[in-house]
């Protein structure tokens, strides 16, 4: 063998052992890969197995709808549910559970609502509920004559001189196209949050608002409206959509005659009161600076037990970190359990949780608001973070869930965006909440355990992933 063959020959032998080894180290690498999967899909199905087997958000839920009930911010049911979900948490041996203080608006419903439309001789009672911060009408009520409109553009063409002195009826029903129901009720919204602002503008004396839902039904869906100080703080209800069409169907109605519409509600709002966020916790082993929230709001309407909202969001969120606890996991990233106060006229409790952030590191917050129905998927703000959670749908697909896709988040994390929390919002089927949405008939009887524990294990899952992997 010559001297150039032998240099050939170390050559390709050096070339090839590089080869080799470069192979070697592939294999090792695919092989912990899929090791780790394998890992990774054991644990996903001990949590559901957790869940649907020895499950407890369903009870929880039925003590917080039926022994607590509606949870207005400021009631004394608010307090009641604090004192329960903090309890709650420290039974199950969570590493922290404290309670953060907020201020929050104390605004009382008052005696039920009535209300009755007249025409020429004949008057029918309709069904009505008092919008959540109204102002009330005075112990006579008010009546007035009608005027309907579907949007704030219609209002303006009329003007102050049609408008004064008499009731405006904002009569825009949600979009039915849309498949995600919560678009339609983004959409209709205005009208209920910004209405009497708007009627008050050209003299209106009170607002009635078509109730935000898609059922035809007699209920009527309460829900935050708004004032400026600037402008006069006129009465509203929110009016059932058998209602609501049969008012429109008077007012069209060329031998109507003229229509007037009598309310009353003795609502009220008192000054700020302390409530809490109740926060429980299990500790990163790892990058335990680096905070994972999931979360919903403690609070709910007055008028049914709220257990679609957002009693299910709290018990779900329990429950992630339990079944996380009780399978035997230690995070490497710190998991947080926040239940937020004042939600749905406010949103203080989601303000005051956000100055944490200003000095603790935010990762990622998953929030449950949108009722206890079959999973779906989950929606995230961040389009790098959604590239690199969607690596792990197939972890999540034997479960059904179908998707994490961008667009996502929530209210009460909302304020966590600014200081760099990716915002992850939990989807279940959105076919039925807007039903029972705002409702007396959001009742614990409405809730399907199977469902309900079924969201707990995919926010647990994901809460899981995230702790694992982070968000690259």
């Amino acid at each position: 063998m010559s001297v150039t063959q032998a240099s050939i020959f170390t050559k390709r032998t050096i070339q090839s052992m590089k080869f080799q080894t470069v192979l070697l180290i592939l294999a090792t690498i695919t092989s912990q890969v899929g090791y780790s999967q394998t890992n990774d899909s054991i644990f996903i199905r001990k949590l559901y197995s957790e869940a649907l087997t020895k499950g407890e958000c369903y009870q929880n839920l039925r003590y917080l709808c039926t022994q607590i009930g509606g949870r207005l911010s400021g009631s004394p049911q608010a307090e009641q549910a604090v004192t329960y979900t903090y309890n709650l948490m420290k039974n199950n041996g969570f590493d922290t559970v404290y309670l953060q203080q907020v201020m929050v608006p104390h605004w009382v419903r008052g005696e039920k609502e009535t209300a009755w439309v007249t025409k020429g001789k004949e008057q029918k009672r309709m069904r009505v509920c008092a919008l959540g911060n109204s102002v009330g009408t005075g112990p006579n009520g008010i009546e007035a004559p009608v005027v309907e409109v579907r949007n704030f553009d219609e209002l303006a063409k009329l003007g102050r001189t049609y408008i004064s002195g008499k009731i405006v009826f904002f009569n825009r029903p949600m979009n039915p196209e849309y498949i995600q129901t919560g678009r339609a009720y983004g959409e209709a919204g205005n009208q209920r949050g910004q209405g009497p602002i708007e009627a008050a503008k050209y003299g209106a004396i009170g607002v009635i608002v078509r109730s935000l839902t898609l059922a035809n039904d007699t209920n009527p869906h309460t829900g935050m409206t708004n004032y400026v100080d600037s402008i006069p703080k006129i009465p509203a209800c929110a009016i059932s959509t058998v209602d609501a069409d049969e008012l429109s169907m008077l007012l069209k109605l060329k031998s109507a005659g003229s229509v007037t519409f009598y309310f009353r509600q003795t609502c009220q709002q008192y000054p700020d009161v302390l409530s809490y966020n109740v926060i429980g916790e299990l500790k990163g082993t790892m990058n335990p600076e680096e905070i994972i929230v999931v979360g919903g709001h403690l609070d709910s309407w007055d008028n049914g037990q709220g257990a679609h909202d957002d009693g299910a969001g709290v018990v779900q969120s329990i429950e992630a970190l339990r079944l996380l606890q009780k399978s035997g996991y230690k995070p490497k990233r710190t998991i947080r359990c926040v239940l937020f106060m004042n939600e749905e006229n406010g949103v203080r409790g989601g303000i005051e949780y956000a100055t944490l952030a200003k000095t603790q590191k935010h990762l990622a917050a998953i929030e449950s608001d949108a009722g206890g129905f079959t999973p779906r998927g989950f929606g995230v703000s961040d389009t790098s973070a959604c590239l690199a959670l969607q690596q792990f749908v197939p972890l999540l697909k034997p479960y059904d869930i179908d998707y994490i896709k961008q667009g996502g988040g929530g209210t009460d994390i909302g304020p966590l965006r600014k200081h760099g929390c990716v915002l992850i919002g939990y989807i279940p089927d959105s076919q039925r909440y807007f039903d029972y949405h705002h409702t007396a008939i959001d009742t614990f009887d409405k809730i399907n355990k199977r469902e309900l524990e079924l969201g707990a294990a995919a926010i647990s899952s994901l809460a899981y992933i995230i702790s694992e992997y982070g968000i690259k």
